[in-house]
């Protein structure tokens, strides 16, 4: 039987790297989203909302799906919502699978706020660094908890092995994407550039001086195709990092100097960029029509919200990646070049300014 892949989230920084991947291996793709928008060439785009049961059965009728990678999630206001709600998105996802006989094994991913708690919650009682797969949960709700157990049981009960991914913040290409630090910060230093401003790290001194460590989108997507094919990697979970790590104070340097601005030093203060972008709307319209980029919002393709809450933590985060490199995977990213490769995309792509 050919392998076809259902992944989950298509179009968001995770799914799209991994069906860019899963392609490249020779997968049939089949990429679920909500409603028509951003296309992928190679994918087998179909239409169902995860949270309509009804709607899913009918996107996946006739799909002899083998591999199942979920790479969604819905932000909610509580954890409670995000439990109730996340939870029914994967539910419904493997109750819609339980007629293909043909699933062979389902990738979830989720996050580092397994060992940092959520976002109410957000590093209250963080687990030591570095993170470990074999340290246990966090007594506390966390949507990432229930659905993993979801995922457990439907394995265990429908007969197809699983794996967890666990990547800490996530750079590559996506755009619109909730959670997309690397055109959040380019969108940021450029206009800085463009105003003059200066290129401020806009978080925590904790961070700006920590040791840390991010995940690039493209090493994601291949752990993620390792996981579902590896015999060593069934029914595990895995942190997937770059492999290497920093400190912000060394990469903001090196960030400034892609774009030919000054590194200031950390601030008297932290400084969000919710804020200290309020008006990056009006500034990167006249930006758009004067360097005749893609016609974006700076709103619609960065997330100030959630990069300030990344370098805003007061706590040290990073993991470990002992547990890959035993079963087999031995990848590693060299961190800089995840944000320039980025960057350097952007620019071709006219997302943003040229040099």
């Amino acid at each position: 039987m050919a392998e076809e892949a259902l992944i989950v989230g298509v179009t968001g920084i995770g799914g799209n790297n991994i069906a860019q991947e899963l392609l490249k291996a020779g997968l049939t793709v089949h990429g679920l989203t909500r409603k028509p928008g951003i296309t992928i060439p190679g994918v087998h785009h179909i239409y169902g909302d995860v949270l309509d049961p009804a709607s899913l059965n009918r996107a996946i009728a006739d799909i002899n799906v083998t591999h199942l990678f979920f790479c969604t999630w819905s932000k909610q206001n509580s954890e409670a919502e995000n439990i109730k709600v996340n939870g029914a998105m994967l539910q419904n996802t493997v109750d819609a699978l339980k007629s293909k006989k043909s699933m062979e094994h389902a990738v979830l991913i989720t996050g580092l706020k397994h060992y940092l708690g959520p976002f109410e919650a957000y590093a209250a009682t963080p687990m030591e660094t570095p993170f470990k797969e074999s340290q246990p949960r966090l007594p506390i709700e966390n949507f990432y908890y229930t659905q993993e157990d979801i995922l457990f049981k439907a394995a265990a009960e429908q007969g197809y092995s699983w794996s967890v991914h666990r990547p800490h913040t996530m750079i590559g290409w996506a755009l619109g994407n909730a959670m997309n630090m690397g055109v959040t910060l380019a969108v940021y230093a450029s206009i800085c550039k463009e105003t003059g401003r200066p290129f401020v790290f806009p978080g925590s001194k904790e961070q700006f001086n920590g040791v840390t460590d991010v995940t690039d989108a493209r090493l994601l997507a291949r752990h993620a195709l390792w996981s579902a094919t590896a015999p060593t990697a069934k029914n595990e979970a895995f942190n997937t990092v770059n492999g290497d790590v920093f400190r912000w104070r060394q990469l903001w340097r090196l960030l400034a100097e892609y774009f030919g601005l000054q590194d200031p030093g950390y601030p008297s203060q932290m400084i969000p960029l919710e804020s200290k972008m309020a008006d990056a709307d009006e500034i990167w319209a006249g930006m758009v029509t004067k360097y005749g980029l893609a016609p974006y919002r700076a709103s619609e393709i960065a997330s100030w919200w959630h990069t300030d809450a990344d370098l805003g933590r007061q706590v040290e985060t990073f993991a470990d990646m002992g547990k890959s490199r035993n079963a087999g995977f031995r990848e590693v990213q060299v961190t800089p070049d995840s944000f320039f490769d980025l960057f350097d995309r952007l620019r071709e792509a006219k997302i943003i300014p040229p040099r």
